[in-house]
C-alpha cells in the first residue's frame, strides 16, 4: 500500500498541480463570462442552443479533467473526456429542445429570457458523471474494463470525500475572506468588502480554490482513507437504529392500513428516501467486503438488506394507485425510474442476505451491475428515449380521449408548463378538437397558451383590463350574492399584496363565503383561492365603505379538505375563542392554540 502511495505522489507532481490550478482558473473565467452574459442578457445568454451546452460543459467537464490528471494516461484522458463531452452535449441540447425548464440554474434577470440548464439536469448530470468517472478511474487503475470491487470501493469513496472536502474548503476560504473584510471595515477600509461583492472575483476564486483542494486531497490518500474509515464506522452504527425504525413502521401497516399513507401525497418519495438511507448504511458496514464487522452490525446489515424490498413494494403500490387515478406525469415517470433502480437493489440485496455462508459478498456484484443500470436509466430519462414530459403528456391526452377525465376538469396548465414541446403540440391538437366538448377544449387550450406566465406556480401578471369579480367567484351558500359595494370596488388600485388573484386576474378563482363573523348583522366575505397552499382572507367593509383584509385564515385550515367542504355546505357556527385576547396598551395579543394541522383536521367528521 505504501508503495502505491509513493508512486501516486510521484505521479501527481508539481506540473500536475500547476495544470489543475490552470484548469480551475480558466473554468472560473469562462463561467464568469457566461454569468455576466446572463446578467446583462447578452450573447450567448440569449442563444439557448449555445448557452445551455456551454454552461453544462463548463460546470462538469473541468472537474473531470482535474480529477483525471495524474490518474489517466493522456490517451485515456482524451478518450474519456471526449466521450463525456459528447454525452453532456446530448443531454444539454435535449434539455433545450424539449422546452421544459421551470427551474433554470441562472433564472431570469429583469424579466428577460436567460437560457441555462435546468436544475434537474445539472443535479442528475453530476450523479451520472460521478458514477461514470469512478468506473473509468477504477478500470484504468486495474487495467480492465470491469475492475475489482475493492478498486471501485476505494476510487468511489475517495472521489466522494474529495468533492465533499473541496466544497468545504471553498466555503471555509470565503468565510475567512469575509472575516477579513469585516476586520478592515472596523478601521474604515472597505476595499476587501467591495472586492467580495464582485462576481469577476468570486467565480474564478471559487473554481481555482476547488481545483486546489482536489489536488491537496489527491496527494494525501492516506488522510482521505482515514477520514473515509472514520466516516463509514460512524455511519455503520446508525444502521441498527434505522433497522428498528423501519421494522416498526412496516409492522404497523397491517394495523393502521395504507389509507393514511396515501393521503400524504408524498409517500413514494419518503419510501424511496428510506430505501436510499438503508442502502447507504448497509454499504457503510459492508465497505469492500473485507472489513471486520461487529456482530450487531452484521445482523443489522443482513436485516436491512431484507427490509428494502417491502419498503420498495409499498412505494410501487403507492405510485401505482396515483397512476391509475390520475395517469402518468413527469414526476411520476421520474419516481418510477427511481423505483426501478431501487427494485434492482432490493432484489439483489435480498439474494445476498440469504447467502448465509458469506458476509453479504454478493453485494459487490449487485452494486457494480446496478451502477451501470443507473447510467442507462439516467440516459433514457434525459433523452427522447424515456423523456418524462413526453410520457406524461401522452398519458394525460389518452385519459382525456378515453373519457377517464372530463374536459372540464382536465389540467390544461400541465400541458403548457410541464409538457414542453410535447405539451404545446397537444394544446394545438386540442384547439382542433371535434366532438361534444370541442368548444370547451378549444377555448381552454387557447386560454392557457395566452397566459402571461413563465412558470406554472408563479403569480400571474396583473392585468390592466377590467376583471369580472363575479365570474371569478363561486359564492357560498348557494344562491347568495356578493355585496354590491364589494363587486364595485376598484381592486386593482388596492395596495395590499394579501389580496387573492381572483380580485385582479381573470385566471384567478376563489370560493367566496358570505359570513357575519362579527355577529353585528354586517356581511363579511371570506375568500379562499382554489390554488393549493393559499391562505383565506376575510374582507370587511370600513366606515368609508372600502373593503379591506380584516383577518387571515391559516394555511393549515385552507389545506384541510374537510374544512372547506363543511364551509360550502354551511355546516358551521360561530364559536368564542378558548382564551380571550390581551389588551396591552391598546395592542391586542392573541393566543394561538398549540396543535398540529393533522391533529386538527383529523377531528373533523
Amino acid at each position: 500500500m505504501e508503495h502505491n502511495e509513493i508512486a501516486l505522489e510521484a505521479q501527481v507532481s508539481r506540473k500536475v498541480m500547476a495544470a489543475r490550478l490552470a484548469v480551475g482558473l480558466v473554468q472560473g473565467l469562462l463561467l464568469y463570462w457566461l454569468y455576466a452574459a446572463g446578467r446583462d442578457v447578452a450573447w450567448p445568454a440569449t442563444a439557448p442552443y449555445l448557452m445551455v451546452p456551454l454552461l453544462a460543459v463548463l460546470l462538469i467537464l473541468p472537474v473531470l479533467l482535474v480529477s483525471s490528471l495524474g490518474h489517466l494516461a493522456p490517451r485515456q484522458a482524451v478518450v474519456w473526456l471526449l466521450a463525456a463531452l459528447a454525452v453532456l452535449l446530448v443531454l444539454a441540447l435535449h434539455d433545450v429542445w424539449r422546452g421544459v425548464n421551470n427551474d433554470p440554474l441562472l433564472g431570469d434577470w429583469n424579466d428577460k429570457p436567460v437560457f441555462s440548464p435546468s436544475m434537474l439536469l445539472v443535479f442528475f448530470s453530476c450523479v451520472f458523471f460521478f458514477i461514470a468517472h469512478a468506473l473509468v478511474l477504477a478500470g484504468a487503475q486495474d487495467g480492465k474494463r470491469i475492475a475489482s470491487y475493492n478498486t471501485y470501493f476505494e476510487v468511489a469513496w475517495k472521489l466522494a470525500i474529495q468533492l465533499l472536502f473541496s466544497a468545504f474548503f471553498v466555503g471555509a476560504l470565503f468565510l475567512v475572506l469575509h472575516m477579513g473584510a469585516t476586520l478592515f471595515m472596523l478601521v474604515k477600509l472597505n476595499f476587501l468588502h467591495k472586492l467580495l461583492e464582485n462576481s469577476w472575483f468570486n467565480v474564478p476564486v471559487i473554481c481555482t480554490a476547488f481545483s486546489c483542494a482536489m489536488h491537496v486531497t489527491d496527494v494525501r490518500p492516506s488522510i482521505v482513507r482515514g477520514i473515509r474509515t472514520l466516516l463509514l464506522l460512524l455511519m455503520s452504527w446508525i444502521l441498527p437504529v434505522a433497522v428498528v425504525l423501519v421494522t416498526g413502521f412496516l409492522c404497523t401497516l397491517p394495523f393502521t392500513g395504507l389509507t393514511a399513507l396515501w393521503e400524504t401525497r408524498h409517500a413514494t418519495s419518503v419510501l424511496l428516501f428510506t430505501a436510499a438511507v438503508l442502502l447507504v448504511l448497509i454499504n457503510a458496514a459492508f465497505q469492500n467486503g473485507q472489513a471486520i464487522v461487529a456482530l450487531p452490525l452484521r445482523v443489522g446489515a443482513r436485516t436491512a438488506a431484507i427490509l428494502i424490498l417491502p419498503v420498495i413494494m409499498v412505494g410501487i403500490y403507492a405510485l401505482g394507485l396515483r397512476v391509475m387515478q390520475y395517469g402518468w406525469t413527469a414526476d411520476r415517470v421520474t419516481a418510477a425510474a427511481c423505483l426501478l433502480v431501487a427494485s434492482s437493489y432490493a432484489i439483489g440485496y435480498l439474494w445476498a442476505a440469504y447467502q448465509y455462508d458469506t458476509w453479504l459478498q454478493p453485494l459487490a456484484v449487485v452494486n457494480i451491475f446496478t451502477s451501470f443500470l443507473v447510467l442507462a436509466v439516467l440516459l433514457a430519462l434525459f433523452t427522447p428515449i424515456a423523456d418524462p414530459a413526453r410520457i406524461g403528456v401522452h398519458s394525460q391526452m389518452a385519459r382525456l380521449a378515453k373519457g377517464k377525465i372530463v374536459a372540464a376538469k382536465f389540467d390544461f396548465r400541465y400541458l403548457r408548463f410541464e409538457g414542453g414541446r410535447y405539451g404545446q403540440a397537444a394544446l394545438e391538437e386540442l384547439k382542433r378538437s371535434t366532438g361534444p366538448d370541442a368548444a370547451l377544449l378549444q377555448r381552454e387550450a387557447a386560454a392557457v397558451q395566452a397566459l402571461d406566465l413563465k412558470q406554472r406556480w408563479r403569480p400571474p401578471v396583473r392585468s390592466t383590463a377590467p376583471v369580472s369579480v363575479v365570474a371569478n367567484m363561486t359564492v357560498w351558500p348557494a344562491g347568495a350574492q356578493l355585496p354590491a359595494s364589494f363587486v364595485a370596488q376598484k381592486w386593482e388600485a388596492m395596495q395590499d399584496d394579501r389580496k387573492p388573484d381572483c380580485l385582479t386576474s381573470k385566471d384567478g378563482k376563489c370560493d367566496a363565503f358570505i359570513l357575519d363573523v362579527g355577529g353585528d348583522g354586517k356581511q363579511e366575505v371570506l375568500l379562499v383561492a382554489n390554488s393549493y397552499g393559499s391562505q383565506g382572507r376575510l374582507f370587511a367593509a370600513g366606515a368609508d365603505g372600502n373593503w379591506t383584509v380584516a383577518a387571515t385564515m391559516s394555511y393549515r385550515d385552507t389545506a384541510c379538505k374537510q374544512v372547506i367542504e363543511k364551509l360550502r355546505k354551511g355546516e358551521f357556527n360561530l364559536a368564542d375563542r378558548p382564551y380571550k385576547d390581551l389588551n396591552v396598551g391598546g395592542h391586542r395579543v392573541e393566543f394561538e392554540i398549540s396543535a398540529t394541522p393533522e391533529d386538527e383536521c383529523s377531528k373533523i367528521k
